[in-house]
């Protein structure tokens, strides 16, 4: 059975929190620092392909400056922890915000663009947000970065090691999915598959198509946020070659080999091509040409990716089986 046949749904319960609870006891089989690291990564990638799933993948968009939001986010945080002494907790939210904001300052006077003008504009977003963190000095330290960042806290007890991070972006994960869960299945989502699938039929049908657009982008630039103070908190440094144009391909890339328009397949996507080079570090002179070859791969075999969703989006459930279609009534006698 295909994964795009499968969501959220309280009679598969168990299995959501089976897979939960063997994501959750990773750190205590591995006990690598090295490798817990990559899967905090794994987790961070997470969180930026699915909410880029919102815009590429549900709505139709084609945004390529999603690095830039995260980057935004990574930088809120920082500045706001190592100038003003904001904790975690606080700079997590405002680093969101924040990008957000500058989602939608972008997004309402560029949406109205469609297919390559608009990947155009946001590709120059990314190149212009790039260029302001490297040269504005007196706030971002141009290319020194921000060092010093403080570590995330819980209950007053900073984290320390990678586990207690893992623990942390695994709940982050949760919490992300099950929002965007929520907002694929509502009629909010399927006004998103509706300008995916045909935006003047969806028009024509009444859904405000430039506020939903709007929406959406401001809602995948939030996570985005989320995700770039969650980076800043563990690395505990920033700078601005973290967050240039070849990021974002990289967060595509997971998002159309994984499966777009689909919930799990950002999911597989971020892990697969995070976990991959890892495991292939014996061809890292070939690295790039390994990621190529698989992209290519994709794209010809499975263009919908390992998990997405061909045509109408089928966000009704993860793990829930679409239900049988009727059978033929059999004519009168």
């Amino acid at each position: 059975m295909a994964l795009h046949e499968f969501t959220p749904r309280r009679e598969n319960r168990r299995v959501w929190l089976s897979l939960l609870a063997a994501a959750a006891l990773v750190p205590l089989v591995i006990r690598s620092e090295y490798l817990l690291n990559t899967a905090v990564l794994a987790g961070i990638y997470v969180i930026l392909a699915s909410s880029l799933n919102i815009t590429n993948g549900y709505t139709g968009l084609f945004s390529f400056g999603h690095a830039a939001f995260y980057g935004i986010g990574a930088y809120t945080a920082a500045i706001l922890a190592t100038r003003f002494g904001w904790g975690f907790w606080l700079t997590l939210p405002a680093a969101g915000l924040a990008a957000a904001v500058l989602g939608a300052a972008l997004a309402l006077p560029t949406l109205r663009l469609s297919g390559i003008f608009l990947a155009l504009v946001t590709i120059g977003f990314q190149e212009i947000t790039y260029l302001v963190t490297l040269n504005w000095i007196g706030l971002t330290r141009g290319p020194m970065g921000i060092p010093g960042v403080p570590p995330a806290s819980l209950f007053g007890l900073e984290l320390r090691g990678n586990a207690a991070y893992y623990w942390l972006v695994l709940a982050l994960d949760v919490l992300t999915l099950f929002v965007l869960s929520r907002i694929v299945t509502s009629r909010v989502g399927r006004a998103f598959v509706a300008i995916r699938e045909d935006e003047l039929a969806a028009q024509a049908s009444g859904i405000p198509t430039f506020r939903m657009k709007v929406l959406a982008f401001v809602v995948a630039t939030f996570f985005a946020g989320i995700a770039g103070a969650f980076f800043a908190h563990h690395a505990r440094f920033v700078s601005a070659d973290s967050f240039r144009l070849d990021e974002t391909f990289v967060i595509l890339t997971m998002l159309i080999v994984g499966g777009m328009g689909s919930l799990p397949g950002p999911v597989i996507g971020a892990v697969v091509l995070v976990v991959l080079p890892e495991a292939s570090r014996f061809l890292a002179e070939y690295r790039g040409v390994v990621y190529g070859l698989i992209l290519i791969a994709v794209i010809l075999l499975r263009p919908e990716g390992v998990a997405g969703v061909p045509g109408i989006i089928q966000a009704r459930g993860l793990l829930a089986r679409k239900p049988a279609p009727a059978a033929a009534e059999e004519p009168a006698a």
